[in-house]
């Protein structure tokens, strides 16, 4: 039998670790808690005691064994507390002979009283890494058998998994497309429903945004292109009906620059520009633009743990303001810097979302499948440098269609479906996170 430690940060990764050295027949004998991650053992030839009735999982035991004796002596350390801080309860109120002065002095001496609060904290500590883990290897080991089940199953389903997985789309987005099309046999025609069901999802302005006016805020992290969409926006409006009612607006203060960009902007565009510092009135600012058809804002991209964040959200979302916000997100961001982007900014009520820089993204699956799962209509795509050229009023299938293009050539490693099927088994407050 061939036994062997591995670390990894997770515990999904460890066991990739332990798949791709010891293979598929590995069994999971041990893990525990390491500075920086996780330790599992692993065992080749590992031989599973006979069981006359099932065969158990032996890792899935061999977890459930540690945790019940985790919870069994964390039980009885409780009830031998309980039971000795009543005996004392007794002894303080006469029940019992109380214990001479001196004798008691020796026993405290001798035997210490342990921090209670501190052994109580560290052993659910301990419990809480145990349940983590083993809920971590079920999930994983989950996803391997329904994966495998598929594809045995339902190849033509697994074929279609495997196209959404290249295309970017999240797990739960793409089962909710393939129950659509489920009963479809034929594949081609199954593929198309399935995209157009998935262009059906995307929602788009029946009117764009600077038709129906009024004051609009970009809003999202430093480095989206909030500016630079700003800026596209505005020279679209001057080029369609004049520069006499529109008028820029910036409250960023915070990046060096960033207000003298907008100012140029205006001397070039012939716009006004109003400057918000931090603690002005916006309200105030926005009194003497009142005739203007169209607002525009600039604002800060600043750290969801900043308080000025907060501040800035807050007097969007306000009354006075009656803002229009819509959340600018570079399509070459990660599907976790989409997610933070989204839950940092929805505070000030969204109006929508404006996809950037889609001529540099590799792939369109993730900030569309946060668009269709936060309901966020797509207002705006730009696709380039050129002002205002690269800004389009996006269609829902020609997102689809660009989506399509920039899948990946190779299809997902078994490994990637087999995690991708393992996140279907989490607990939705963990997919949410």
């Amino acid at each position: 039998m061939q036994v062997k430690r591995f670390f990894a940060a997770d515990m999904r990764q460890a066991m990739k670790l332990v798949r791709d050295e010891l293979g598929a027949d590995a069994s999971i004998i041990g893990n525990r808690r390491v500075a920086g991650g996780v330790e599992l053992t692993a065992a080749l030839d590992y031989q599973i005691p006979a069981a006359p009735l099932r065969q158990p999982n032996p890792a899935l035991e061999a977890e459930l064994r540690k945790t019940q004796s985790r919870i069994a002596s964390a039980q009885a350390e409780l009830t031998t507390r309980e039971q000795t801080d009543a005996g004392k309860d007794r002894q303080l109120f006469g029940a019992e002979p109380a214990m001479p002065a001196d004798s008691l002095a020796a026993v405290l001496r001798n035997n210490p009283p342990a921090p209670a609060a501190a052994t109580d904290q560290h052993a659910l500590d301990a419990m809480r890494f145990e349940l983590h883990g083993l809920r971590e290897l079920i999930e994983v080991q989950l996803g391997s058998i329904a994966w495998g089940q598929l594809q045995s199953r339902r190849p033509q389903q697994a074929n279609l998994w495997r196209r959404l997985q290249r295309m970017g789309l999240s797990a739960e987005l793409s089962r909710s497309l393939l129950e659509r099309v489920a009963k479809i046999a034929e594949p081609r025609q199954a593929w198309r429903m399935l995209l157009a069901h998935l262009a059906h999802a995307i929602q788009t302005p029946q009117q764009e945004p600077l038709e129906d006016g009024g004051v609009i805020a970009l809003v999202g992290p430093a480095g989206m292109g909030k500016t630079t969409t700003l800026a596209k926006l505005a020279a679209r409006y001057v080029l369609k009906y004049g520069a006499q009612n529109i008028a820029l607006v910036s409250m960023d203060s915070y990046r060096i620059g960033a207000q003298e960009q907008l100012k140029t902007l205006g001397r070039i565009l012939n716009v006004p520009v109003t400057l918000v510092d931090p603690g002005q009135s916006l309200t105030q600012a926005l009194a003497p633009l009142a005739r203007k058809r169209v607002v525009l804002i600039d604002t800060a991209g600043l750290p969801a743990s900043d308080p000025a964040l907060h501040m800035q959200l807050e007097t969007l979302a306000s009354r006075g303001v009656k803002a229009k916000n819509y959340l600018v997100l570079a399509a070459t961001s990660q599907s976790q810097v989409l997610k933070a982007a989204y839950h940092s900014y929805k505070r000030c009520g969204l109006s929508g979302c404006i996809l950037t820089k889609l001529d540099e993204a590799t792939s369109l699956g993730e900030v569309l499948g946060l668009a269709i799962g936060q309901r966020l209509p797509v207002a705006y795509q730009t696709d380039g440098p050129r002002i205002p050229d690269d800004l389009q009023v996006p269609r829902s299938h020609q997102l689809v269609s660009r989506a399509v293009g920039l899948q990946t050539a190779e299809d997902p490693s078994e490994d990637t479906m087999a995690e991708m099927f393992a996140g279907l088994y989490q607990h939705p407050a963990r997919r949410a996170g």
